[in-house]
């Protein structure tokens, strides 16, 4: 399952990303991990919920995102949810075909190893295109 948030700066994104990330990490059996820009929201998430902050990495676009995501999972088969917020400003992408697909492939990925996962993405949700907007809950 993979689900967007998408809005404008300031349009509550990472409000409702915090709300499930609690939810997800009271009510789910497995692991959480919640990968953020900066740490400025290291005192927002329970510390059970693994924060990792993209700055320490050379996130430099989807192809790592995918391998990033694939080495937390092939490390440990027990994560169930994987949150990302901001996903396209960690790697200084836009809303494109090759978002589409790494959406898609975020699908896949979660269908066959069991993870949830939700993004944010700060851009306005008239540049979602029909491939992102089916991720829209």
């Amino acid at each position: 399952m993979v689900k967007i948030i998408m809005g404008l700066k300031g349009s509550g994104k990472t409000a409702q990303l915090i709300d499930l990330v609690l939810k997800a990490a009271d009510e789910e059996h497995g692991d959480v991990v919640f990968i953020e820009r900066d740490a400025r929201l290291t005192y927002d998430i329970p510390h059970k919920v693994r924060l990792i902050e993209a700055s320490q990495y050379d996130f430099n676009g989807y192809d790592f995102l995918k391998g990033f995501i694939s080495g937390l999972h092939s490390a440990n088969y027990d994560i169930t949810h994987i949150f990302v917020d901001s996903v396209l400003r960690i790697i200084a992408a836009d809303v494109n075909e090759e978002a589409e697909e790494f959406f898609d492939w975020c699908a896949e990925f979660g269908n066959r190893e069991n993870v949830k996962f939700t993004f944010t993405i700060s851009a306005d949700i008239n540049l979602a295109t029909d491939r992102i907007k089916k991720y829209f809950s």
